[in-house]
């Protein structure tokens, strides 16, 4: 960490400093919430979750090396701490003041429906080409893990990529109090979170809050495919599969494990290729490529760049068997994705394409018709075997016609019979929310 003592943190948050006042002036190492990943000289801040009250680690986050602790309540243990009414609060405060010891970096912030981990990671990948970059780790992207992210900054950080990540209004504009980008990114807006943000102009309008707390003079970049991204003014530039936007790709080609395309960015086309399978990867490139040219790089760099790319967890991960090909794509699910997820399916070779698709979690009212419209869209693009898990994807089931369907209720009682429904050299989509864990099949899948 950059320096940062205990008496700013105190000031940034309005606490109360309780104890030795000649340790003002202590640095700490690290801020953490998991007093397990407490070490010498770290700021355990507790936080009070649903399972668990971080108050009732903070003595033993002391026996681990933390030289404070944020609290809200009273300590009655000798060491010292700081006293605030919500540490949730404080730690966003904390954040922001760390945010400010960093005035000449880039920071781009990342936000949309569908892909945001993905295309951080691309982004990420491109600007390390260039500049010394931290990133969020896996999708710590909400109130907890946008100030964690920041607080991480280590102090020769030149561009910080942030995936910011919301499912009411507000979210966004303290999120984006906080990290202050010097780039915004938006990826696309689509039909998740419905039972807070109500349609997709409501998406639009919670996303876009981004840019009430952005910086002096920074850039604008949007899919401009998207038809709620092409309201947005001020833009530096589009990215998308259509021409008319500054970054396009042309010659799509779907390869073993990579996809391979033309970048196309003014009057100048360029062979490239990217190490993931879909053309929404692709579109994951442009983005990295519109950021990469905003912030000065050539694009012979930002091709190379493009090469480091590596997925995350179960987004997009293709997985060889001995019997099967698996594309793990469990991590999360909405109905724009899990299209995007059936393309890349069909795009495949194959001797049969199976899609085994579960429950897709906070559409709100039309979480029905918008399960069926998946159903009805697998279908049509040519999917061979449809296995579908969960209450509301037995609407997936139903409106899938003229093809193979196979229903369950658990994931437990779909692995009692998948073995008879997969064939040898399939290759198979696994994808649901998380809260589906259908990361079982994917373990399931390995082991046979």
């Amino acid at each position: 960490m950059k320096e940062f003592t205990l008496g700013e943190i105190a000031a940034a948050c309005g606490g109360k400093y309780v104890g030795d006042k000649s340790k003002l002036l202590t640095c700490v190492t690290s801020v953490v919430i998991d007093s397990r990943k407490v070490t010498e000289g770290s700021l355990f801040v507790a936080i009070k979750g649903e399972r668990t009250d971080g108050h009732n680690y903070i003595v033993s986050s002391y026996d681990s090396g933390a030289v404070c602790a944020l609290s809200e309540k009273e300590i009655d243990y000798g060491e010292l701490y700081i006293l605030v009414d919500s540490t949730a609060q404080a730690i966003k405060d904390i954040a922001e003041a760390y945010r400010a010891k960093f005035p000449n970096i880039e920071v781009i912030g990342i936000t949309g429906s569908v892909g945001k981990t993905s295309t951080k990671e691309m982004i990420s990948a491109v600007l390390q080409k260039k500049y010394v970059v931290h990133k969020t780790q896996g999708n710590f992207n909400n109130e907890l893990g946008v100030p964690l992210t920041l607080l991480s900054m280590p102090e020769d950080t030149e561009a910080a990529v942030v995936e910011m990540g919301i499912n009411h209004f507000g979210e966004m504009t303290r999120l984006s109090k906080m990290v202050r980008p010097t780039v915004c990114v938006l990826t696309n807006i689509g039909t998740c979170h419905l039972e807070n943000l109500i349609d997709r102009d409501g998406v639009l309008k919670a996303k876009t809050e981004m840019f009430k707390y952005k910086a002096e003079g920074a850039e604008i970049i949007v899919n401009g495919d998207d038809d709620k991204l092409q309201t947005v003014d001020n833009v530096t530039y589009r990215f998308g599969m259509g021409s008319g936007n500054d970054f396009y790709a042309e010659d799509i080609r779907t390869n073993v494990s990579s996809m391979t395309f033309t970048l196309c960015f003014g009057e100048k086309k360029y062979p490239a290729e990217i190490p993931a399978l879909g053309a929404h990867m692709v579109t994951n490139a442009l983005a990295a490529a519109a950021v990469g040219t905003a912030l000065n790089m050539e694009i012979e760099e930002i091709i190379e760049g493009f090469k480091d790319y590596t997925a995350v967890g179960s987004r997009a991960r293709l997985v060889e068997t001995p019997l099967l090909r698996v594309i793990d794509d469990c991590y999360n699910a909405n109905p724009n994705s899990v299209r995007a997820a059936l393309d890349t399916l069909v795009s495949l070779k194959a001797k049969r394409k199976v899609a085994v698709l579960g429950d897709m979690k906070e559409l709100g009212v039309n979480e029905a018709a918008l399960h069926r419209e998946v159903g009805q869209y697998a279908a049509k693009i040519g999917i061979d075997v449809l296995i579908t898990i969960g209450e509301l994807a037995k609407n997936i089931a139903d409106a899938a016609a003229d093809i193979e369907v196979y229903s369950f209720d658990t994931v437990d009682d779909a692995l009692d019979e998948i073995d008879t429904v997969i064939h040898k050299d399939d290759v198979v989509l696994v994808k649901a929310s998380h809260s589906m864990h259908f990361e079982e099949i994917v373990r399931y899948f390995e082991q046979l």
